[in-house]
């Protein structure tokens, strides 16, 4: 039987002090660059990451330690829009030092949890096992100031050619807005396929900002399509797609 006491030994508290890694100045790869392919073993078994999820979009999600309070309620909140992050072809990832026998155990475990009175949920992404640290290390998600070896909050939108597009990085402390990452691939999806940008706080259907300058748009509206229209010289807005299928309420 998995115990308490067991779960809590295999995660290195009975040591922490001897666990410190004596460089932990590992680099974080940046927007715009392909991101760290690894190998490696989780709760759906073995594959290589980014590679053997092809062409679609991906999130890798680092947390500090299972059986955690703030970390639980991340992964079940994550859980709960598995199938909306299905319909915008996008794949979850979850990562922490934890070795994957304590991964599974802590999968059952959220799996029974019936959270903010809804029904229980399904987690059918990995959660990989990176006790070897190779991961933390390749995405820098070990930070001087973190405790031991433990990763940060750290999240990383890669895109269907496997470039970096976005990533975030929390303390300890506070749990992630999951709603926010549906969003943000939301928003890039959206400035890649309508050549746009997308406003403070823009939600799927809301209108668009129109890249600076562009003489053609400002033409446009000069001839009162209705399609354009501005605040400013330099804030000018495209009408958002009433019907995208990607809308949340």
């Amino acid at each position: 039987m998995f115990s308490f006491k067991k779960i809590f030994n295999a995660q290195g508290f009975a040591g922490m002090s001897g666990r410190r890694t004596e460089h932990r100045n590992f680099r974080i790869p940046l927007i715009g660059e392909k991101a760290p392919s690894f190998t490696c073993d989780s709760t759906s078994g073995k594959f290589t990451f980014p590679y053997d999820y092809g062409t679609c979009w991906k999130i890798l999600l680092s947390h500090p330690l299972d059986f955690t309070p703030v970390c639980s309620t991340e992964l079940i909140e994550l859980a709960a829009l598995q199938e909306e992050f299905d319909k915008i072809g996008t794949v979850l990832c979850a990562v922490s030092t934890d070795p994957l026998e304590i991964h599974k155990q802590w999968k059952k475990a959220l799996e029974k949890i019936e959270y903010k009175n809804n029904s229980q949920v399904k987690i059918n992404f990995p959660i990989i096992d990176d006790a070897d640290l190779v991961i933390a290390k390749l995405y820098g998600m070990i930070h001087r100031e973190s405790d031991n070896n433990r990763d940060v909050r750290g999240v990383f939108v890669i895109d269907p050619d496997n470039n970096i597009r976005a990533e975030f990085f929390y303390p300890m402390e506070v749990g992630r807005n999951m709603e926010e990452l549906f969003r943000t691939v939301v928003a890039l999806q959206t400035a890649d396929e309508h050549k746009v940008m997308t406003p403070a706080n823009w939600k799927a259907g809301k209108d668009f900002l129109v890249p600076f300058p562009v003489k053609a748009h400002i033409s446009a509206m000069s001839k009162e399509s209705g399609e354009y229209y501005q605040y400013s010289w330099f804030m000018i807005f495209k009408r958002g797609i009433s019907g995208d299928s990607r809308k949340r309420n």
